[in-house]
């Protein structure tokens, strides 16, 4: 009676952690997105029974998984990056808690991965090295009000953001949007990093700008890492510094019995000015 939530990490199988490897061999029936099937494909045994379902099927996947652990069976569900990030431990847990689950039958273990922005980020170096917030753009499921109310807080909370969901064949303008939201608070020098399918075959790493971004490169394999008022470009790599450079500077001051320095960023010549920040109803 145990259910393995295993996350599969970005796509690179070297990507997984040991533990979530160790409980997928380890488990009887294997249940998941076929695509996500395909991908574990050769670290499936024979033995295994494997369930592949296809895309939109969440609560079904969630169900059957469930309902075969509770039959006594040893199950994996497999979901890619970390399995409880815009994935499947949402709707087992959903699940569970609409039946009255009280935490065994049946026994529920997750395994967490790494997040594709996660390992966009490590692509590109240092991108998410402070108060960072992820926001996917994909309306499915959250009112596109909801999203915007959060893409205004993140602007103006000057978070490095990381856009999951940016852009599809049905739904194009989002991201459009999303980037005139930033550019309230944020300079059109600000470096941006569009990541697609990043550790898996095909992989590209664009870095641009908020000013100068082309949203049609980016698609629902692409994750997309907005620097903040600090970020800056240097050599194919994005960084967000961590502010140690100015704790050191306001030491030496002290040291010497000067005032200490004030924490704003160095110039930069790829960086600028921000905006008023404010909703075009509340300027004025």
């Amino acid at each position: 009676m145990l259910l393995n939530l295993i996350s599969l990490g970005p796509g690179d199988l070297q990507q997984m952690t040991i533990a979530a490897r160790e409980a997928l061999i380890l488990s009887e029936v294997v249940i998941g997105y076929d695509s996500y099937i395909q991908q574990i494909r050769p670290l499936l045994s024979l033995h295994q029974e494997v369930h592949a379902l296809p895309m939109q099927s969440e609560i079904e996947r969630a169900e059957r998984a469930i309902d075969l652990a509770a039959a006594g069976r040893r199950v994996a569900l497999v979901s890619s990056g970390d399995i409880g990030m815009y994935a499947m431990a949402g709707p087992v847990f959903e699940v569970l808690h609409q039946r009255g689950w009280q935490g065994t039958n049946p026994d529920v273990v997750v395994f967490p991965g790494v997040s594709a922005f996660l390992a966009a980020a490590a692509r590109v170096g240092a991108a998410v090295n402070l108060d960072v917030c992820t926001i996917s753009l994909s309306d499915l499921l959250i009112p596109w009000d909801v999203i915007e109310r959060r893409l205004w807080a993140a602007a103006r909370g000057d978070f490095v953001v990381a856009l999951y969901n940016p852009r599809s064949r049905g739904r194009h303008w989002q991201m459009d949007r999303a980037v005139d939201i930033l550019l309230t608070c944020r300079p059109l020098t600000t470096p941006v990093a569009l990541v697609h399918r990043v550790t898996r075959a095909n992989e590209s790493v664009t870095l641009t700008t908020l000013g100068d971004i082309d949203a049609s490169q980016a698609d629902m394999l692409t994750v997309v890492l907005i620097g903040n008022s600090q970020s800056y470009l240097m050599d194919r790599h994005m960084v967000t510094p961590r502010g140690y450079q100015h704790r050191i500077e306001r030491e030496r001051s002290e040291n010497d019995t000067r005032q200490p320095l004030p924490l704003t960023p160095n110039p930069s010549p790829t960086r600028g000015e921000g905006g008023a920040c404010l909703r075009p109803a509340e300027s004025g």
